[in-house]
């Protein structure tokens, strides 16, 4: 084989096999990701905006025990969540603040009620509603238990 033959051969080849994507293909590849991030993104934040509800919830109802353990230990209700020893979860400290409202302890029986408020834009701006839980167990606002 003369030289110059084997170098013919080479270049062919270098021609010939595939060098990379083309400009089209990358660009409908950005295309489907824009597509499907589009689409996920808010499933996404709903999501992990009603797993922050939960929580929201389990710690009303923990907190409505410790009144009931504060009632039977002291025979009266609490009047700020802080004299029940509470502190709330680092994963939803910057999305809802808990208080205690509506305490009567002259009533018969005693009354109280706590809730939890939304703290964040982002919480309010999807209209997130204030949960709430009194001294007999009653959820509101009921549509927001029930999920």
């Amino acid at each position: 084989m003369h030289p110059w033959q084997s170098l013919a051969v080479v270049a062919s080849r270098s021609r010939s096999g595939p060098r990379g994507f083309t400009l089209i293909e990358v660009m409908i590849t950005v295309a489907v990701i824009a597509v499907l991030t589009a689409l996920a993104y808010p499933a996404y934040t709903d999501y992990i905006r009603r797993g922050k509800r939960a929580t929201a919830q389990a710690v009303l109802l923990e907190l409505a025990g410790k009144q009931q353990t504060y009632l039977l230990d002291r025979r009266a209700y609490a009047t700020a969540v802080g004299d029940l020893g509470f502190t709330a979860p680092n994963e939803i400290r910057n999305d809802y603040s808990f208080e205690i409202v509506g305490v009567d302890n002259a009533a018969a029986p005693p009354l109280f009620t706590v809730r939890a408020a939304p703290l964040s834009d982002a919480q309010k701006a999807k209209s997130e509603p204030t949960l709430a839980v009194d001294q007999v167990g009653a959820k509101s606002p009921a549509a927001y238990w029930s999920k």
